[in-house]
């Protein structure tokens, strides 16, 4: 797999993650004490792209409005990746038709 791609596979499971985590907050809403799930991304250089995990707010309770918000950011975010994808698969593709 080349570097680029590795970055956009790494920046497509973050973005997943983010709205997994995201959803996964809608469905506890009304659940009485349930602390807010979050994604914590950080670069990661020796592999290139990102590294996510999840983990929990200490207040309970969820902002719909929030969630909202969240989960645009981690589409676009899921887009953005893509795009890196298709354009490493298309600079691949130029690079075989400039070589063969």
């Amino acid at each position: 797999m080349t570097p680029l791609a590795s970055i956009a596979r790494s920046g497509l499971q973050a973005a997943q993650l983010r709205l997994d985590s995201s959803a996964h907050n809608v469905a506890n809403l009304g659940t009485p004490g349930f602390a807010r799930q979050a994604v914590d991304q950080q670069a990661a250089p020796a592999q290139g792209g990102v590294q996510a995990r999840t983990g929990r707010f200490g207040q309970p309770g969820v902002a719909l409005e929030a969630e909202a918000v969240e989960q645009m950011a981690a589409t676009y975010a899921f887009k953005a990746s893509l795009l890196v994808l298709r354009t490493a698969d298309e600079m691949a593709g130029s690079l075989l038709d400039v070589c063969a």
